[in-house]
């Protein structure tokens, strides 16, 4: 469903009623003591009365804003300075609105051009001029980055292309130069709507790219007997390495270890098979976020209620956190982890995999992905 400016405006005007959450498990952060001022989290997600929108909230249960959505949203992005979010429609979607945190400024949509359609997912540049979206070139069957001028009005001056089919999650490396695209090798057309059209030759890649010319710097795909694992969603940790999470198209008790990293110079390496990482995560990782200090993957899986926590350096298990149709993962303190769920849970969880403390906001489904707000 698209969404035009006066629908949007007409939402913003009518409001979003979001109470704080109950704690369920736990004590809040600050509780006892003169607290530092809480972490804030944004997430879309599926409201009380059945609408949608965007929650802005703290670690300790207070809603410092929401705002409507008048269609599901998937994942969040933050300007570097700190002013404005966007978020994206879930895929097949076609918009992405513009928030200002300070609400100075009134929202502004960004719509997808009529041939393409957004995959949930985008980043800005380091100095906030330019957005990068993940797009479908469906009539092309081919991955596109559109390119936004965020800083001329929104307005889309190019795309790029991501070298592959079915772009979804991005991260820009350290050098601000280099884009990496998770192209999960899964063909869509908005005709058949979120129907999979080539399970049967699949080509799941890392792309990393040149965001100023587009060229190719390195593109690493998985070897044939995985061409059916999705590469889904990134996270990098402290030494620079590109880690993904990918969702297998195949059998579960088949699933191969979902889990694995690369770089540009690195191929992808897989985790340990013994580890059994497939089946335990039910064949899905549905998000993936490194530590503050980046030597802590967490990898979520809604289907199995599980997220696993994996030390970067070595690549192996750490720690085991269940909580039922939990997806959204994100950094927390300097050592934890944050992670919501569609049953509107937010846990705080520490490399031994402990929660706490953990809220609900009851009636409240959050989305896919979870940002800790600069």
């Amino acid at each position: 469903m698209a969404i035009d400016r006066r629908t949007l405006l007409g939402l913003a005007a009518a409001g979003v009623a979001i109470g704080p959450a109950r704690l369920v498990a736990g004590t809040v952060p600050g509780e006892g003591e003169d607290p530092a001022p809480a972490e804030r989290y944004a997430s879309a997600a599926r409201l009380p009365d059945g609408s949608y929108g965007v929650i802005v909230f703290s670690a300790r249960g207070e809603v410092e804003r929401s705002f409507p959505l008048s269609a599901r949203g998937h994942d969040i992005v933050q300007s570097h300075d700190g002013r404005r979010l966007v978020v994206f429609a879930r895929r097949p979607g076609t918009f992405a609105v513009v928030i200002d945190l300070a609400n100075r400024e009134a929202p502004v949509v960004i719509s997808a051009r009529a041939d393409r359609h957004f995959y949930g997912h985008g980043l800005f540049s380091p100095d906030d001029r330019l957005l990068y979206a993940t797009e479908n070139d469906f009539d092309g069957a081919r991955g596109v980055l559109g390119v936004y001028d965020m800083a001329g009005g929104f307005q889309r001056i190019g795309e790029l292309p991501t070298h592959g089919v079915g772009p979804h999650d991005l991260t820009l490396l350290a050098d601000g130069r280099t884009l990496c695209v998770a192209n999960g090798g899964i063909e869509t057309h908005p005709d058949s709507g979120r129907a999979k059209l080539n399970l049967d030759s699949m080509r799941p890649s890392l792309a990393f790219i040149d965001r100023h010319s587009g060229d190719l710097v390195a593109c690493h795909e998985l070897i044939a007997e995985l061409a059916a694992l999705s590469i889904r969603h990134l996270a990098a940790d402290a030494e620079g390495r590109i880690w993904f999470g990918g969702q297998w198209q195949g059998r579960v008790d088949l699933s191969p270890t979902l889990i694995g990293r690369a770089g540009p110079d690195q191929p992808i390496a897989l985790l340990d098979p013994l580890a059994d990482f497939g089946p335990q995560l039910n064949g899905y990782v549905g998000s993936v976020a490194t530590s503050a200090d980046g030597r802590i993957l967490a990898a979520s899986s809604p289907r199995a209620g599980r997220t696993v926590l994996i030390d970067t350096a070595s690549g192996r298990l750490v720690g085991r956190f269940d909580m039922a149709d939990c997806c959204g993962v994100a950094p927390a303190g300097a050592r934890e982890i944050a992670v919501s769920s569609g049953l509107g849970d937010v846990a705080i969880v520490d490399r031994a995999a402990q929660s706490a403390p953990r809220l609900t906001w009851p009636g409240t489904a959050f989305d896919n992905h979870l940002l800790r707000l600069a």
